[in-house]
């Protein structure tokens, strides 16, 4: 069903507010919830931890209880490559053990993971949990580096970049991760986690080359060291996914970019 602008209600509301998540979640009465609220950000959650247990781990509680109470048993979770940690075991498979995280941020994501488990376990919630791995695209959030990047570069300002540029991450352009995550929500399994990526990494610096080519621009470049709660390098084994989903990712690094450069100028009436 193609969705428009009168297809669904806004509502702005703190969902730290255990009343108002219950409230919401009774009035409309869901068959399934699309979870996907988090407050993001590696470096971020070091500097305010506070902010993560509320709205990471809170939140999912809240959403959890109300749906226990409500009777609606089927969620998809938004969760992260972050959990993975310092494991080097690349591609990032999901049976992977997770006990290495390294940012406040991924604990919470992970912890989070661990809620729907129970509660899939004990009250019959089914739960998917997707780990997306680098979204990038129109309408990212303005904090994130390739946003940092062009912004920096059309400037003329100079852009940092972490651990001398030796960082390798699997960018994922959102209109596939858009693509699992529905396919997710039609999916009938009880409890299953899927990693959603590309299914192969890119080099920083060459993700940075695509943005400069993009741009008609050479970015002058500061390096910098690893900063904490980064990891160096990223892959999602996207097998499970392509097998239980029909998981087919389908837009490269240079599409993707080129169609986030064309927006971002459009959104900032660049010419």
């Amino acid at each position: 069903e193609k969705l428009n602008r009168n297809s669904y209600d806004f509502m702005n509301v703190d969902l730290t507010d255990e009343s108002k998540v219950f409230q919401i979640i009774k009035d409309f009465n869901p068959d399934s919830i699309c979870h996907l609220a988090a407050q993001a950000g590696v470096r971020y959650s070091l500097e305010k931890p506070h902010n993560y247990i509320d709205n990471n781990i809170k939140v999912t509680m809240n959403i959890l209880e109300a749906s226990r109470k409500c009777g609606v048993n089927d969620i998809v979770f938004a969760s992260t490559s972050s959990v993975y940690g310092l494991n080097t075991n690349l591609p990032f498979s999901e049976d992977l053990k997770i006990d290495s995280t390294i940012s406040t941020y991924s604990s919470t994501k992970y912890c989070c993971e661990l809620l729907l488990h129970t509660y899939s376990n004990i009250y019959g919630i089914r739960a998917r949990i997707l780990r997306f791995f680098t979204v990038y695209g129109p309408w990212g959030r303005p904090d994130m580096a390739f946003f940092n990047f062009t912004h920096a570069i059309l400037n003329r300002e100079k852009i940092q970049i972490y651990n001398n540029g030796e960082m390798k991450r699997d960018f994922t352009y959102v209109s596939d991760i858009v693509d699992g995550f529905i396919l997710a929500l039609k999916s009938k399994q009880d409890f299953e986690i899927f990693n959603l990526g590309s299914g192969k990494f890119t080099n920083l610096m060459d993700f940075i080359g695509v943005i400069e080519e993009e741009l008609g621009i050479t970015a002058d470049k500061e390096f910098l060291p690893l900063q904490s709660g980064d990891v160096i390098s990223t892959c999602a084994d996207i097998t499970k996914a392509r097998k239980e989903l029909g998981y087919r990712p389908k837009v490269g690094i240079k599409e993707g970019i080129s169609n986030f450069i064309s927006w971002y100028k459009r959104y900032n009436q660049i010419k």
